[in-house]
């Protein structure tokens, strides 16, 4: 790769990262490419031409939020043996993605599902394709702990993902909005608990 190639990917990746920190603070709406363009000093073209329209970086953001979503919490995961070791490390890493960067940034899969909750469009069906995938994920984690006999053969994984996210989902809500500071040893406890339920 040469230098000016490099310097264009870099230039992009801050544009990207600018637009996701507005995001995060104002929401997916609030993105325009003036605002990010005064965020790391350079022209609206500038940007412009990096990122193309203002829905391309909208886009972006969701696509770059996924990525380091993916890169905290379910690739590192994978380590782990298939079954009950995998399936928590993912709920470990994911509580505490939710206390420590969530809790400052917050999160798009959330906060963007209610931002786009009632509107039709190509921004929202991303997001959409993003959390989709993502419970999919979940739900092959924990088919797989039924598979290695760690969670009872009854267990409906459908339900079980469901209850997750609305654990996170709620310990965003503490950690954010109340700023309660035991919100993830909360989160961590419900989930010892509700994991009882399902285990054999």
């Amino acid at each position: 790769m040469d230098a000016k190639t490099q310097k264009s990917e870099l230039t992009r990746a801050a544009i990207v990262g600018a637009a996701l920190d507005l995001a995060s603070a104002e929401g997916l709406e609030a993105i325009s490419l003036q605002g990010v363009a005064d965020r790391i000093g350079l022209s609206k073209s500038g940007v412009f031409s990096r990122v193309g329209s203002r829905e391309a970086l909208q886009k972006a953001v969701i696509e770059e939020f996924g990525r380091r979503f993916i890169a905290d919490v379910f690739v590192p995961a994978m380590q782990q043996p298939k079954g009950l070791p995998r399936l928590n490390e993912i709920m470990r890493r994911w509580i505490v993605r939710t206390r420590d960067v969530d809790s400052q940034q917050g999160c798009l899969y959330t906060a963007g599902a209610f931002e786009l909750d009632d509107r039709q469009g190509p921004l929202r069906d991303l997001l959409l394709e993003e959390v989709t995938r993502w419970r999919a994920a979940l739900r092959r984690t924990v088919l797989q702990c039924v598979e290695a006999g760690h969670l009872q053969p009854d267990t409906d994984a459908e339900q079980l993902v469901g209850e997750m996210y609305a654990l996170v989902m709620g310990q965003v809500h503490d950690t954010r909005f109340l700023r309660d500071p035991r919100a993830a040893d909360r989160a961590q406890s419900t989930w010892a608990r509700l994991l009882s339920t399902y285990q054999r």
